[in-house]
């Protein structure tokens, strides 16, 4: 089975918890990262199989755009993108991997 990892950026913590909740709940895929980029800024990743991943992106880009900010217009969603069957060099580099804390939640065993 082809494996990818699917990743949202969002402006602020409990957006990031909500878009995280809403792509678990969405497809069967594995939270493995809240990579927090810079500022308020984060990361969610996910890994499983490419559809479903697939699936658990566009799902967390609806709940991010669903969401307001206290600030008119202010935007929460900031960008999204899903890799299938990345390279195991990014593997290495990137936290986008199961971790000991993780593959015990790991739907695609």
């Amino acid at each position: 089975m082809s494996y990818a990892v699917g990743m949202v950026e969002v402006r602020g913590l409990p957006p990031a918890l909500s878009v995280a909740d809403v792509m678990c709940k969405a497809a069967r895929v594995t939270l493995v990262e809240m990579e927090r980029v810079s500022g308020a800024y984060i990361t969610i990743v996910v890994r499983g199989a490419v559809s479903e991943v697939k699936i658990a992106v566009e799902a967390g880009i609806e709940a991010a755009k669903k969401m307001s900010s206290y600030k008119e217009g202010d935007k929460l969603f900031l960008s999204s993108h899903y890799i299938p069957s990345p390279n195991e060099n990014l593997m290495v580099v990137l936290p986008i991997d199961y971790t000991a804390d993780t593959i015990e939640f790991n739907e695609v065993r």
